[in-house]
């Protein structure tokens, strides 16, 4: 029930709540057999203890949440400075602290064991096994989303990390805020991935424009540079600087400034989390809000692009360092158009989302349209009741004989359209229309996509899992996240009839486009 209760919440509502809880709390460092019962304890003497967890990271830590945020500042006031025998120390106050018994040795053994809270999934063949336990495919997808899926502890982390950074930005900006977008907050973020957060100062913007109201006009005196990027780059090598030399537990500081999206990442030790921190970046937002409300609509939304993005992983489609392969980003995508496709539609386009925005949803960013409702009551549940077991299927069906040469995924429209240029795989960002998210895709990258697809599809149609289970082999999803090696390599090469000659035919279609466009150009001069 609080699962659905947290469902129907909007986007914004969700990320303000994960905010202020953030603000409330603190993260400590334990000894290895800390006393559950005596650190809540001393830590209850300074207010009342809403939540708490313990996890593993370099040694045992607990996250700790407080009813109220003055609890906060009296713990504070009630902490020592760490003695500086080796190092000096940087007087940074922050919301990270070491917890320690003064004589470990004369405290009674703890009664009940600590539990740990998990903050990474299970290894492959771990899961492999679990799946082979299940009774249908829709099962084993749906264990495998709980499996990998970011837990209640582990969102709560990712909010703190981002606070524990707002606290040094607030340092130079008052007012702003550190607000995680993407994969930890779209539901579709898996345990393990990196957090990208970033600087906001919106507030003060709102702030300023109420000010404005009156007979008279009284604003800041602020610095004036001559571009926004270049604003961003100072903001964000001085934050940067600031992680480096005063952050505890910031480490491996780097400022990439010159990048398309100006970033600084960072590891954050005490969360154990891989950090990006930009600013601004009000499209990736949009982006994220809109994953979510995709993601709450239907429970096999998320079932399936969990399931296509770890097969995806196991046969090297995809790749946690950049190149020319799928983006989980590309592929989550793929998912939303196959699911627009279906008859009825398990979900609607961004078109139909963008018909039943009301004037509080109308946002244009850069003279881009990225309106749409963000009430999920306003949005009228599916019709369509196929299994999970029949849409993983038909995925692979349907993409193992999409035609790439000439049609691109568009969901704004949840319809494929003729492509607007020669890139082997056209991915229509949603908001940014110009723009193609697979850009980085190659022509074998995809051939190998297909052939992974098709070869998929054949073992859910072939398989008997009776005769597999008798046999104690993976069945279902669990055959095909085991590598397709050599037994099937001359079955595949079968099934890839057709894909070699498309390199040779996307080739000559990139010419004929190429000609095409150099005529128009020469009509118009």
């Amino acid at each position: 029930d609080a699962e659905v209760s947290t469902r129907k919440k909007t986007f914004t509502e969700v990320q303000k709540e994960r905010l202020d809880q953030a603000e409330r709390t603190v993260l400590i460092k334990c000894p290895s057999k800390p006393s559950e019962k005596k650190l809540l304890q001393y830590l209850s003497s300074h207010g009342n203890v809403k939540s708490h967890f313990f996890f593993e990271n370099r040694g045992i830590n607990a996250l700790v949440e407080f009813s109220e945020k003055s609890s906060i500042a009296s713990l504070q006031d009630a902490v020592g400075i760490p003695n500086a025998v080796e190092h000096h120390v940087v007087p940074f106050k922050s919301r990270l602290f070491t917890f320690t018994l003064k004589n470990p040795g004369s405290q009674p053994a703890e009664e009940t064991p600590l539990h740990l809270s998990p903050q990474c999934h299970i290894p492959v063949n771990d899961l492999i096994h679990k799946l082979c336990l299940a009774d249908s495919i829709s099962s084993q997808m749906y264990i495998l989303l709980n499996e990998y899926q970011l837990t209640e502890e582990n969102i709560k982390l990712r909010f703190l990390a981002c606070s524990l950074v707002r606290d040094f930005a607030r340092a130079y900006f008052p007012d702003s805020t550190v607000k995680p977008f993407g994969s930890s907050v779209n539901t579709f973020g898996k345990l393990g991935c990196d957090v990208d957060m970033f600087l906001d100062f919106h507030d003060t913007q709102k702030h300023a424009a109420k000010m404005k109201k009156g007979p008279f006009e009284m604003e800041f005196q602020m610095k004036r540079l001559p571009s926004e990027r270049l604003a961003t780059q100072r903001i964000l090598s001085v934050i940067g600087d600031c992680l480096d030399n005063f952050g505890p537990g910031c480490v491996s500081v780097q400022k990439i400034l010159n990048a398309r999206c100006p970033l600084v990442k960072f590891s954050h030790q005490p969360t154990g989390f891989q950090c990006d921190l930009s600013v601004s970046n009000s499209i990736a937002i949009r982006s994220s809000e809109l994953l979510y409300i995709y993601g709450c609509l239907d429970s096999r939304v998320r079932a399936l692009v969990f399931t296509i993005r770890c097969w995806a992983r196991v046969h090297g489609l995809t790749n946690s360092a950049p190149g020319t392969w799928i983006t989980n980003f590309s592929l989550t995508m793929m998912v939303m158009f196959f699911l627009q496709k279906r008859s009825p539609p398990i979900i609607p386009t961004l078109d139909q989302l963008k018909e039943l925005a009301d004037e509080k949803d109308k946002h244009i960013i850069g003279g881009y349209d990225c309106s749409f409702v963000s009430d999920l009551r306003k949005i009228k549940p599916t019709k369509n009741t196929e299994t999970l077991d029949v849409l993983l299927g038909e995925f692979f069906e349907y993409f193992g004989n999409f035609d790439f040469r000439r049609n691109s995924i568009n969901l704004r429209k949840g319809k494929e359209v003729n492509k607007p240029e020669s890139s082997p795989l056209y991915i229509w960002n949603p908001f940014e229309q110009d723009l193609n998210i697979s850009k980085n895709v190659n022509q074998p990258q995809l051939e190998k996509f297909i052939a992974m697809a098709r070869e998929s599809a054949w073992i859910l149609q072939k398989e008997d899992k009776a005769q597999r289970i008798i046999d104690k082999e993976p069945w279902g999803l669990a055959a095909l996240l085991i590598p397709f090696g050599k037994r099937n390599s001359s079955k595949m090469k079968n099934r890839m009839k057709g894909i070699g000659s498309e390199t040779i035919r996307s080739l000559l279609d990139s010419l004929k486009l190429n000609n095409a466009n150099s005529q128009q150009k020469a009509v118009g001069k």
